[in-house]
């Protein structure tokens, strides 16, 4: 595989959201806004997402399904989607990683990798 031909690059901005969380009830939500943006030379499609999402426990859920939001995006080299969702976690400290598994107009599959990234209450974590 030419991996100049296929990249994708992952940004990710994360948020605590007070007002839908409940720390009495070991409720902690997070809001993540990722950005992909298909580096690569040869148009890309999103077909399905991979999640290991990990509290500071060490319970970790595991969430797969089709594409992002509802929609798998096809981006030519150079476009960019950017979406919005979230989590729930029991902790106020968390990590998410995981991938994307792409399709490209060549015919190859391959991941797009998601390095881990914390979710964190402000100020837990200095």
């Amino acid at each position: 595989m030419n991996t100049a031909a296929h990249h994708i690059n992952i940004d990710v901005v994360t948020a605590y959201i007070q007002e839908q969380s409940d720390p009495n009830d070991k409720r902690f939500v997070f809001a993540y806004t990722i950005t992909i943006k298909n580096s690569g030379q040869v148009p890309a499609k999103l077909l399905t997402r991979h999640w290991l999402i990990t509290d500071a426990n060490g319970k970790v859920q595991e969430v797969r399904g089709d594409g992002v939001v509802g929609e798998q995006p096809y981006l030519q080299p150079g476009q960019g989607f950017r979406y919005s969702s979230g989590a729930v976690l029991e902790t106020p400290v968390g990590s998410m990683q995981g991938s994307y598994q792409m399709i490209a107009d060549d015919g190859s599959l391959f991941d797009a990798p998601i390095s881990p990234f914390s979710l964190a209450v402000p100020g837990v974590v200095h």
